[in-house]
């Protein structure tokens, strides 16, 4: 199958169930808002060496916040409600209460699944916390420097979907490059997805394993250019790079819907890219297979 003349492997993303929370942030400005974001999704790119894996899902205006001000959206990803309550309870703590004018409020329904996020933050008060109960949702509203910071109590959690994934083989790895950031701009657009790696983008790929007995993964060697002739290769003789752009979702639709608006973002032979592939461990990784060709043949 070729989609824009780039040839769509016949084969699969392997994706796998985590435990995942939306965190609203707003702040006095936008800009504040996105700085706290981005300070809360840092270093939260593989749970392979990362507390969660996490990444701003999008902008909102005043009228999509629970307090009327700029804000933004951050997916949280975690192999289990423990470490997820964990990492958010941190993230917030630390990137978020720490920034200038900001709060924190829980975007998901409340179900019998829940994470607590402002009741662990409130001993920051040091005893003079205050919990304000509005329409049936409970506040923690913390001292700080610049007046109070607001965090509600509990988040609710879903079953998400993470290890999305498709990887872009490219002639030229400068265009391909530029193909990637095009793709991952996509992708982005599709609401209850993040792209958790840096930009979007994944140079240095992973395979499970590794023949140092204490690495849980190590570098993907079938799609290293530079390994060609000393292991078994997946690149064609004229590829001379690849990129892998990892997708999170809150349902596997999501990131259906993402993997199929990057495919066509991505095939851009103009770009050198020759073909689109994907990371899968032969479905032994995870139950939810994303064929690439049947998601093209939605775009």
């Amino acid at each position: 199958m070729k989609l824009n003349g780039v040839a769509i492997e016949d084969t699969f993303a392997e994706a796998f169930p985590m435990t995942a929370a939306r965190a609203i942030v707003t702040a006095d400005s936008p800009a504040w808002a996105e700085i706290a974001g981005k300070e809360m999704s840092g270093y939260a790119t593989s749970v392979i060496g990362c507390d969660a894996e996490a990444a701003i899902e999008r902008v909102l205006a005043p009228g999509e916040t629970p307090d009327g001000r700029p804000g933004v959206s951050v997916l949280l990803f975690a192999f289990s409600r423990d470490a997820l309550e964990k990492a958010l309870a941190n993230r917030v703590g630390q990137c978020v209460m720490t920034c200038p004018t900001t709060a924190c409020y829980n975007g998901l329904p409340i179900g019998e699944k829940t994470v607590n996020v402002g009741g662990r933050l409130r001993y920051f008060g040091d005893g003079w916390q205050i919990a304000k109960r509005l329409e049936g949702r409970r506040f923690w509203r913390v001292p700080v420097m610049d007046g109070e910071f607001t965090c509600e109590e509990t988040f609710g959690t879903v079953k998400g979907v993470a290890g999305g994934n498709i990887i872009l083989l490219g002639t030229d790895p400068a265009g391909a490059l530029v193909a990637a950031e095009d793709a991952a701009a996509a992708m982005r657009k599709i609401e209850g997805v993040i792209l958790p790696f840096p930009g979007g983008i994944a140079r240095s790929g992973s395979k499970v394993g590794s023949k140092y007995k204490a690495l849980r993964a190590s570098t993907n060697t079938a799609y290293a250019p530079t390994l060609r002739g000393l292991v078994a290769s997946e690149l064609p003789d004229e590829v001379r790079c690849a990129y892998e752009i990892v997708i999170d979702g809150l349902t596997l639709e999501a990131v259906e819907r993402a993997t199929a608006v990057g495919l066509v973002a991505a095939a851009r032979p103009d770009r050198g890219v020759v073909a689109v592939t994907a990371g899968n461990y032969g479905g032994k990784l995870g139950p939810f297979h994303i064929r690439l060709r049947d998601v093209a043949g939605r775009s």
